[in-house]
């Protein structure tokens, strides 16, 4: 993503508002923004999604009962929703490992609301979970986005979101690389249809509708790029599973070590 298109993704946001959300839960390991605004088709209205890990103190592992790995904090703030998704860090660790697309786009992306070192060193960790088992997350998202565009009033952006998905898989499959921005990979692929839409959905509000007959014409389009994606996998040289999951065991358990000894656990 190109620090143009950041620089215009922070201009639309009050970053003082996601850090006083963020200050209403446990202290982050990282917190970046994810959704439309990562995708590069956010609308005015456009609720703001954060995402990130957290460190369950060690004592929490400890108990009798199991503790709460996920936490999610939601806010209004100047008329606009604020979604703060968080995981312990073992928990998003697990998830990186287990060719989700959706965690890694979280992980690399470059709108960083909190983050430092601990956070860079898990985006290198992050890069050897980049596999060819990504094929299933992104044909499995494609094909939900697809049959949603067969139901009445589908609109631009569950298209966009199909388009989104094939084209940030066919990247990574090709260059091991995960690039969430829609029009950053448009740069490569140059569909005109997809910038059109992606104009129509940042002008428009959050869930305009197609018109009559017009997924259906985005169809052979769409067939076309899962076969790009099918050839993209038989082609790539990126490993079938994750290397990295011993350096990520190390990594958690050295992590929730150094909040017990700092007196966090």
């Amino acid at each position: 993503m190109r620090q143009a298109a950041i620089n215009e993704v922070w201009d639309l946001l009050d970053r003082q508002g996601l850090r006083d959300l963020l200050a209403d839960g446990p202290e982050p390991l990282f917190a970046t923004v994810s959704g439309a605004h990562l995708y590069g088709f956010a609308s005015t209205n456009s609720d703001v999604d954060l995402r990130g890990a957290f460190v369950l103190p060690a004592r929490a592992l400890l108990r009798l009962r199991p503790p709460t790995e996920t936490l999610t904090i939601e806010r209004e703030h100047n008329g606009v929703e604020l979604d703060w998704v968080a995981h312990d860090i073992r928990k998003f660790a697990k998830m990186m490992t287990r060719d989700n697309g959706y965690v890694l786009e979280q992980l690399f992306s470059p709108l960083v609301v909190a983050g430092g070192e601990e956070h860079d060193e898990l985006c290198e960790l992050g890069r050897g979970c980049v596999t060819r088992g990504l094929l299933r997350h992104y044909r499995g998202f494609a094909h939900g986005r697809r049959k949603l565009l067969t139901d009445p009033g589908a609109t631009v952006k569950t298209l966009l979101y199909a388009y989104r998905v094939y084209l940030t898989g066919i990247r990574a499959l090709r260059t091991g690389t995960v690039e969430a921005n829609l029009l950053e990979l448009n740069e490569e692929f140059r569909l005109p249809q997809v910038d059109e839409l992606a104009s129509r959905k940042r002008a428009g509000k959050e869930k305009s509708a197609l018109a009559e007959g017009e997924a259906e014409a985005h169809g052979a389009e769409l067939d076309a790029l899962e076969r790009r994606l099918e050839e993209a996998h038989d082609a790539s040289s990126l490993p079938e599973f994750a290397t990295t999951v011993d350096a990520l065991d190390d990594f958690v358990v050295r992590i929730r070590l150094r909040r017990l000894e700092a007196g966090h656990g």
